[in-house]
């Protein structure tokens, strides 16, 4: 079956300015935040430079924030195997990992096998809205969609919300999420999401190993290199889809 290929000129021109940026959220995971904001020399926090001070001071004013840039939505074919191996890692505490892959496959029996990746920063919208907005553009009531999403982490309330709305409107999609984390699982609003969502049919579930390998094949630039899943990987897997499993009973 043939694919169809997102687009990919706007992910590989941000390709390095996004790698730089993971990497120094990777070092920064072991540091706690006091040790990030606050460097110290001999152990004790480091003075302000000259001027800094004195200008954060003057008037009695603080220093304006840096206003940054809006990130956009980034769609692509096949994503940096960086970016995979750390915003796809199934570990506990997702420090530094601000962001949602969002990898998908769909079938609805015309025009072959839709495949690609969505990847936001939290900024204006999140990947599982963007999906309905920028990927299934052509929407057909007619038509029988099946979905599946591999995710770096699952769906916050608001996108639950969301998709609930949607699948309830749009009967004929059918839509299994494959989760590499659980996103602030103990919250009781995320919770309810995730219920929400199986109440309206969708299949929820947590990456197993397996599925780690089958995502660097389909959705990662891997070279013909093979996938080798880190060494807890089985077992992050099975503490979160026991925690999934008691959301869900």
């Amino acid at each position: 079956m043939a694919d169809r290929k997102g687009s990919s000129g706007v992910s590989s021109r941000l390709t390095v300015r996004r790698k730089e940026k993971a990497e120094n959220d990777a070092k920064k995971e072991e540091k706690s935040p006091t040790e990030a904001e606050k460097p110290e020399v001999n152990g004790k926090e480091a003075p302000m430079e000259n001027g800094e001070a004195g200008a954060a001071a003057a008037d009695g004013e603080k220093p304006e924030p840096i206003e940054l840039p809006p990130f956009e939505i980034i769609t692509g074919d096949r994503m940096d195997p960086f970016f995979f191996k750390f915003q796809f890692k199934n570990v506990e505490y997702s420090s530094g990992r601000n962001k949602t892959f969002l990898c998908y496959l769909v079938d609805h029996g015309g025009d072959g096998l839709m495949r690609g990746y969505i990847e936001d920063e939290h900024a204006s919208g999140h990947a599982e809205e963007a999906f309905f907005q920028q990927i299934l553009t052509n929407y057909d009531p007619a038509c029988k969609y099946t979905i599946t999403w591999y995710m770096s982490s699952s769906p916050c309330a608001t996108c639950a919300t969301k998709l609930a709305e949607i699948l309830r409107s749009r009967k004929n999609i059918r839509l299994a999420v494959f989760s590499a984390r659980l996103f602030e699982w103990e919250e009781p609003e995320i919770q309810a999401g995730l219920k929400l969502l199986a109440s309206v049919g969708c299949k929820l579930r947590m990456m197993k190993p397996l599925d780690f390998t089958y995502t660097w094949d389909t959705f990662v630039e891997s070279d013909e290199q093979q996938f080798t899943p880190w060494e807890d990987c089985q077992e992050n897997y099975e503490y979160y889809q026991d925690k999934l499993a008691d959301i869900l009973q």
